[in-house]
């Protein structure tokens, strides 16, 4: 019999990746095969950080990671999922007003593509204050980011903004 391979896509703008991220991924890990991480592009976003940035933030929280793909993209959540054979896309909700954001999300995505799966992951307690945007105020302020981000990360933003 053969053995078939259960891969998901986890999405997001990552600007930067946080330790939500990185427990959500790690989640995923747990779960599938495979595991495809997107930095989208969203135009009527303005990131911190370049896609290139964010993609190399991600890589190095999991280095050895061979069932971990990361990429950017630039479409939509159901052309990824076609671009990547497979219908299971994951989303990390900390609230209530995530989940009414995401379900709106699903909705549309579902229009798109009929057979979406959407697979929400709680988040951990302990990251539930835990955002990106809560990083780039913090980067703003020049406040520390450690209880934030993965340790990984912080060293790569220091590196990149000469902190």
């Amino acid at each position: 019999m053969e053995k078939t391979t259960r891969k998901c896509v986890f999405a997001g703008t990552f600007d930067p990746p946080t330790l939500g991220h990185k427990a959500a991924i790690e989640d995923c890990l747990a779960l599938f095969d495979e595991v495809v991480v997107a930095v989208m592009v969203n135009p009527q976003k303005q990131p911190c950080f370049s896609s290139k940035q964010r993609e190399e933030m991600l890589r190095r929280i999991f280095p050895n990671e061979s069932r971990l793909k990361v990429l950017s993209f630039s479409g939509t959540v159901a052309e990824l999922l076609e671009k990547e054979n497979t219908k299971i896309y994951v989303r990390g909700i900390r609230n209530t007003v995530d989940f009414e954001y995401e379900n709106a999300n699903f909705f549309a995505s579902r229009k798109l593509d009929k057979d979406l799966i959407a697979v929400y992951l709680p988040c951990r307690q302990e990251l539930l204050h835990v955002s990106s945007g809560m990083v780039r105020n913090s980067l703003r302020f020049q406040t520390p980011i450690d209880e934030y981000v993965p340790k990984e990360i912080k060293e790569y933003i220091q590196e990149i903004l000469s902190l």
